[in-house]
This record gives structure tokens, C-alpha cells and sequence, in this order.
């Protein structure tokens, strides 16, 4: 007799005009201006020689490597993804988002204390300004950089699939070249915050992004949200910003658009060829449906590849389900205990301080441990 471990379940998900009694909606501010794009990602390293070689081996195109300096690009026409300079301590600095053209910059100045960015900083030119998220995290905001001739990228070789009802390749192989996933471009970036409500109305109102998928503690309070890019009419992705309530300020994660899924297995072939640190994956999520691969860089920073994921246009109702670990994927080896909060000294101290100045309630506590705790895939 077979003993079974667990049950599957689907989760469950609301739209937001359907929500159920005790489940909040996430408020959704004035927006100062609209992002478009994900322009780029800036970090400080001691080193930079083993990010460059990370970031080859990960698929980005280097655009300069100097010793104070590094930048790198992707396949389509923004002119950077990456920026790493040379400094005291292995951190991430901040993103850049590129404005939409009718965005005022000069309101943040004005608003939220900005201050404008000398056009040599900023990669591809034009405009900027500068200014810091609660966290003490630096944004930028651009407008006007010069755009960039795209890369050439591989066709998918997957485009005819067989499949027990339907087989159109015939007389046709599958044979997936041996280099590294070519990213086609940066797609999204994750951050842990100790204060999720206000995180989240400073990024909305900044950015002008919409919740695509909210997910809320068992006392219905919002604590991790899937953020698009408003394009109206056009799709955008399902998220280009995640924010997940948790015990500090953190980045977590940035993921990488790849070609297909044939790319993000033969990737990860030269990445454990090369010798890099692999994190979690192959696998599928569950908001999003992006098929995954995640990496650490020499640092411990997380990067992930990923294909095939949804997208939306900018009037798609908001979805509303519960905060579990487990939901944050379909299927695929299970997820690492390092994504999760460590059981630690560290930790206790950190949430013995975040409790002492009233930053985190036992309540809250009680609460993301009752999402977070229990075992995701038992059977695993």
C-alpha cells in the first residue's frame, strides 16, 4: 500500500473585484510618472574581473571592461543591463528605470528630494535623476538614452514541437548550440523589505506599476507583490518589480529573458562547465509560468535565467491568493532553504532589533511563519 505524503492542491486566487471577506487589496497611489523599462542594474565589487567572467559565462555582452569599471548589455536595444564598479564592499547599489516621455523627472525633484544625474553617468545619455526608495536604496530615473542596434539571437529550435497528438517535425532534429543562454534582456528584480505597505506605495507611486498578482498573510494583509509595467495596449510582462515582506532590506534576485527552454538547459550546461555556482532550477513557476534556472555569481548574488513567461496589457484585473512558500512554483526540484529566513543567531538578533523599534509586531511574525514554515513539497 502506497503511504501518501501530501496532497497536490491548485491555489487559490481571487481577482480583485471578487475578493472574499478579510482579504485586503493592495492600495494603489497616485502615480508621479510611468516606468517603461528596466534599464539597468548597478553594483559595487572589490572585484570586477570574476563578475566579468560570470557575466560571459551567464550570457550578457560586455560593453566596456576597465579596472574601476564594468558594463554589459543584452541582445535588444537598451544600451546597458549592467553596471559594476570597482569599490570597498561586494553590494548592490540600485536599478534604473527608463521613463515613459510624458514623465515630468522635474516632479521628483520637486516631490521626493531628486537630484539630477550628470548625462556622462548614465549609459547611452540623456537625462536623469537620482533618488533614494525607504530602504535607502538608490533609483534612477532616465529619460532619452540613444537606444542601440540589437544583437543577433538564435531562432528557437523548438518552434515545432512533437507531442503525442500532433508531431509537425519530420525529417527535422533538435541539435542546441554549446554556448551560454544569450540573454535577450534584463526582465525583473526582486527586494526583500521589512516594511511591505510602504515599499510597495513608494515603488506604485514612483513607478506607476500595476500589481498583476498580490499574494496576502493568513490574516488577509498583503506581504508580496508581482508588479507589471503599465503599456497600456501593449503586453507587458508580469512583473519587472517584485517586493516580498520579510525580516531586512535585501535585493534577492534579477532575472534574465533567454531565447527558449533549449537555451536555458544548454546555459546551464556551460555554466556548471565553467564552474559557477548553481542555485535552483530547471523548473517552472507558478505566478509568472516562467521556466527558471537560478545561479549565484562569485559575490552570492542570485541571478536566474528564464523563458516563457506571461504577459499582460494594463487592463488586466489584479489577482489576490495566499502567501506560501510553495507558491512561488509549479513544479521542479524543490526550492533551496536559503530563499527562505535562516533559523539562525543572525536572524534572532535581527528580529530582536526589528521587534525593539516597533519595525516588526510578534503578530507579523506569527504571521509570516505560519506562510513561510511549512514544508512546501513534503515529498521531495
Amino acid at each position: 500500500m502506497v503511504k501518501t505524503k501530501a496532497m497536490l492542491r491548485q491555489p487559490e486566487s481571487y481577482r480583485e473585484s471578487r475578493l472574499p471577506p478579510g482579504v485586503q487589496s493592495l492600495p494603489r497611489p497616485p502615480a508621479v510618472g510611468r516606468a517603461v523599462e528596466l534599464a539597468f542594474l548597478r553594483w559595487e565589487k572589490r572585484e570586477l574581473p570574476p563578475t566579468e567572467r560570470f557575466w560571459r559565462d551567464f550570457g550578457f555582452h560586455i560593453v566596456s571592461s576597465i579596472p574601476q569599471r564594468l558594463v554589459a548589455r543584452a541582445a535588444g536595444r537598451a544600451p546597458c543591463i549592467a553596471i559594476a564598479e570597482r569599490g570597498a564592499a561586494n553590494r548592490f547599489v540600485g536599478p534604473a528605470f527608463r521613463m515613459s516621455d510624458d514623465t515630468e523627472l522635474e516632479a521628483y525633484v520637486t516631490r521626493f528630494g531628486a537630484t539630477r544625474l550628470p548625462t556622462e553617468h548614465i549609459p547611452g545619455g540623456g537625462r536623469g535623476v537620482s533618488l533614494h526608495d525607504p530602504s535607502g536604496r538608490s533609483v534612477w530615473l532616465l529619460q532619452g538614452q540613444a537606444r542601440v542596434e540589437p544583437l543577433p539571437l538564435r531562432e528557437p529550435v523548438t518552434t515545432l514541437t512533437n507531442t503525442a497528438r500532433h508531431a509537425p517535425r519530420v525529417n527535422r532534429t533538435v541539435r542546441t548550440p554549446i554556448e551560454p543562454a544569450q540573454v535577450a534582456k534584463l526582465g525583473h528584480v526582486v527586494f526583500q523589505t521589512v516594511d511591505f505597505a510602504g515599499m510597495a506605495e513608494w515603488y506604485l507611486q514612483v513607478l506607476g506599476l500595476i500589481p498583476t498578482d498580490v499574494q496576502v498573510l493568513p490574516d488577509g494583509s498583503p506581504n508580496l507583490a508581482f508588479c507589471r509595467l503599465d503599456l497600456g495596449d501593449e503586453p507587458a510582462d508580469h512583473h519587472t518589480l517584485v517586493l516580498v515582506g520579510g525580516l531586512e532590506e535585501k535585493y534577492e534576485h534579477s532575472a534574465y529573458e533567454v531565447v527558449d527552454l533549449d537555451a536555458l538547459g544548454q546555459g546551464q550546461q556551460v555554466l556548471r562547465a565553467a564552474g559557477h555556482s548553481p542555485l535552483w532550477g530547471i523548473g517552472r513557476h507558478l505566478l509568472g509560468s516562467q521556466l527558471f534556472d537560478y545561479w549565484r555569481d562569485p559575490e552570492g548574488f542570485e541571478h536566474e535565467h528564464y523563458t516563457d513567461g506571461d504577459l499582460f496589457t494594463a487592463d488586466h484585473e489584479t489577482e489576490y491568493s495566499p502567501l506560501t512558500f510553495g507558491g512561488i512554483w509549479a513544479w521542479g526540484d524543490d526550492a533551496p532553504a536559503s530563499m527562505q529566513p535562516s533559523k539562525n543567531l543572525p536572524t534572532l538578533l535581527r528580529v530582536l532589533k526589528l521587534l525593539r523599534r516597533g519595525a516588526l509586531t510578534s503578530e507579523r511574525l506569527k504571521l509570516l511563519g505560519a506562510a513561510l514554515d511549512a514544508p512546501a513539497r513534503p515529498w521531495l
